[in-house]
């Protein structure tokens, strides 16, 4: 969303915009991210098309309720909960950064192209190779993005065989980049950049103050009348 859409939006649409990319939403993405986003959600706005979903949410609860009869709620605990919740916890955040992070670019219709976008509105995050293992060489993001088909193991291959994907844009896992990242909300389209909150505020609140100056300022109104 950019920056002058969000001014615009009601304040229930920007409470829900920010509210699904706030730090501990990112944090309990296995409440928000995979039952409600992935479960819940699409199976309720479209069942037939989505059932595999709630079948996906009904297979979740069942595990859980077997490993509580027959191990215990601390077996669930270890077993089921605590690394749920750390794997989506990271994985929502490594989608969130991939598309939110210092240096992203975004286009309008007129300058939109899709290999453009692909390498310019993602990002290649920098991973060692023990988190490359792990997620499947995710920090290649870009080069997904333009060509989906492309395996994950062979990733790495494709940049290596093609010099233009060797120059991404690019983000880590290093504490004050997740930091950086976490803070951009909004595109900017009069600074081509992405924004935090505070920047958003700070728009808001000169946008009031023209509108009061306006509604305040006698010669204007009589301006405004006459036109």
């Amino acid at each position: 969303m950019t920056k002058a859409n969000f001014l615009k939006s009601s304040k229930a649409k920007r409470f829900n915009y920010l509210f699904m990319r706030h730090p501990l939403t990112i944090l309990f993405g296995y409440v928000f991210v995979f039952f409600h986003g992935m479960c819940l959600y699409p199976f309720f706005d479209k069942p037939r098309e989505h059932y595999d979903c709630l079948i996906a949410f009904v297979l979740h609860v069942v595990i859980a309720v077997t490993i509580v009869h027959f191990l215990g709620w601390l077996a669930l605990l270890l077993t089921l909960t605590i690394p749920f919740f750390i794997a989506d916890a990271v994985g929502t955040y490594l989608f969130y950064a991939q598309h939110n992070f210092p240096g992203v670019a975004f286009n309008d219709n007129a300058g939109w192209t899709y290999d453009k976008a692909a390498l310019e509105s993602s990002s290649y995050m920098k991973t060692g190779p023990i988190w490359a293992w792990f997620t499947g060489n995710i920090g290649y993001h870009h080069i997904h993005h333009l060509n989906a088909r492309i395996p994950f193991y062979r990733l790495p291959e494709a940049v290596n065989a093609i010099s233009e994907l060797r120059h991404p844009r690019t983000t880590s896992l290093h504490p004050m980049e997740i930091i950086r990242c976490l803070r951009l909300k909004v595109w900017d389209v009069e600074s081509q950049r992405m924004v935090g909150v505070s920047n958003i505020k700070s728009a808001g609140e000169k946008k009031d103050r023209r509108a009061g100056g306006r509604s305040t300022n006698p010669n204007r109104l009589a301006e405004d009348k006459r036109l």
